[in-house]
């Protein structure tokens, strides 16, 4: 009989640092990362705007659901390097822990704000190996977090938090 799996999930804005947490808890829990951005490089998505990136995004999702599934109910936790951060997003990781009967961490990143665009800035610019998946403009941040919904606690997530203070 498998043990239990945990799916791992998190949440936070552009280069609040979601891709280095997801790397640190899959080496720490011997899960499966599975990475957004690095699966849509992979696909060679074509992505000149951001609807273009939620479309493919959504497509993503429909297609490595079930293999998440899969791997939750053979006993394996995933890391999901996918950003958790509207109700919609939560809902299908949710429907994901609970259709392969998994546990469930969804890791909250609160970094402020210039901090975040500081790293976006450095990382377009410096493109750093295994954390820069294609260029993100600035201008993509105020539409973005516009969009992001905190989890509430009526979501039922079991929260785990990680606090960046100012620089």
């Amino acid at each position: 009989m498998p043990t239990r799996a945990t799916l791992y999930c998190i949440y936070g804005t552009i280069a609040a640092g979601k891709t280095t947490l997801a790397r640190q808890l899959a080496a720490q829990h011997g899960a499966v990362l599975l990475c957004e951005d690095a699966w849509l490089v992979r696909l060679e998505a074509e992505i000149t705007s951001f609807e273009d990136f939620r479309q493919h995004a959504r497509r993503l999702r429909a297609a490595i659901g079930p293999h998440v599934v899969d791997l939750l109910r053979l006993g394996t936790s995933v890391v999901l390097d996918f950003a958790a951060n509207t109700v919609n997003d939560r809902a299908w990781v949710r429907s994901l822990f609970e259709a392969g009967n998994a546990a469930h961490e969804l890791h909250v990143i609160d970094v402020p704000e210039d901090i975040c665009r500081a790293r976006l800035r450095a990382r377009n610019e410096t493109k750093p190996e295994g954390l820069w998946f294609g260029h993100v403009p600035e201008e993509y941040f105020g539409p973005v977090s516009r969009l992001i919904v905190p989890p509430a606690d009526a979501e039922g997530f079991d929260v785990i938090r990680h606090v960046v203070p100012s620089e």
